[in-house]
């Protein structure tokens, strides 16, 4: 495995395989690796196709933290995060400091002016401007054909594909499924800052999210399968409800009625200090699309 800490280098690294031929399919990742980021190697894997080659990336994006978030505390382990990718056949990585990635006069952002300020994006304004700007600066310098991203981080995923649509950016955005802990608790890099109590509460998020499957299987209206999730969230004394969302899976527009058509239900509970998000899609009942008009 490659490991590039400039610009410089992976651009020509990337040029190499370029002109062989290779398919590059990138993975972003913020780094202290888990199995959920190992589903989205073995994804860009697949999709690069024998003769193609996978380059990951570890930053810690700075511009996607607020005043009062955890930049500092944010989990690192790249000695460790570097043996895996290496042991799970990632070809080349990209793993610059801050200073490679933001020149100190930088003052051009990508921002979803829509997208960006609704659910996560309105509990931590700017968010999604950092995530869009660092996936645009990320998707110049390699210039892959596709990228891989988690469905854990529903709205993130929207705001990417988002993007690259309204900037005709030629990058293929690829959706990898949630991979999730025995007991449901979907895998994130924050899960390790959870004190016992909290991790042990933590749970609850996936068994709403499954009772919310079969409200809705049953016809149940958006508006009462959200009152449902808030009351099994609530009643869960370490869980600090931030926001319980149902959304049209694909426009995130907002829904109250019956459902006719997938729909996305949004999480976001924090537990001590740690904001923990998750995702179901719910599919509608199947009478629904037969009475509807």
């Amino acid at each position: 495995m490659e490991i590039c800490t400039t610009k410089a280098a992976i651009r020509a690294q990337r040029q190499d395989w370029r002109n062989q031929g290779r398919r590059v399919v990138l993975v972003p990742t913020m780094g202290y690796l888990h199995e959920g980021h190992m589903s989205l190697v073995r994804a860009a894997r697949a999709n690069a196709g024998p003769e193609g080659r996978v380059i990951a990336s570890i930053f810690v994006n700075p511009t996607q933290f607020g005043a009062n978030e955890d930049l500092s505390t944010y989990p690192r382990d790249p000695e460790r995060d570097t043996a895996m990718l290496r042991d799970a056949g990632v070809d080349a990585l990209f793993i610059p400091e801050v200073s490679e990635v933001y020149a100190p006069n930088a003052q051009t952002i990508v921002d979803t002016s829509e997208l960006s300020r609704i659910l996560i994006g309105k509990l931590r304004p700017g968010h999604f401007r950092g995530v869009a700007t660092v996936v645009t600066k990320l998707f110049n310098i390699i210039q892959p054909e596709a990228a891989c991203f988690g469905e854990k981080d529903y709205q993130q995923l929207a705001v990417i594909r988002t993007m690259v649509r309204d900037l005709d950016i030629p990058v293929d955005v690829i959706g990898v499924p949630t991979v999730r802990e025995a007991d449901g608790l979907a895998m994130s890099s924050r899960n390790i800052r959870l004190t016992p109590a909290d991790r042990a509460a933590a749970p609850v998020l996936n068994a709403a999210l499954t009772e919310a499957e079969a409200l809705a299987a049953e016809g149940t209206t958006a508006s009462r399968i959200r009152s449902h999730v808030r009351a099994r969230l609530d009643g869960e004394a370490r869980a600090d409800v931030q926001s319980v969302d149902i959304r049209d899976a694909e426009t995130l527009a907002a829904l109250s009625g019956p459902l006719a058509a997938p729909a996305v239900l949004l999480l976001a509970v924090r537990f001590g200090t740690v904001l923990l998000i998750d995702n179901r899609v719910l599919a509608p009942p199947p009478h629904s699309k037969e009475e509807s008009p």
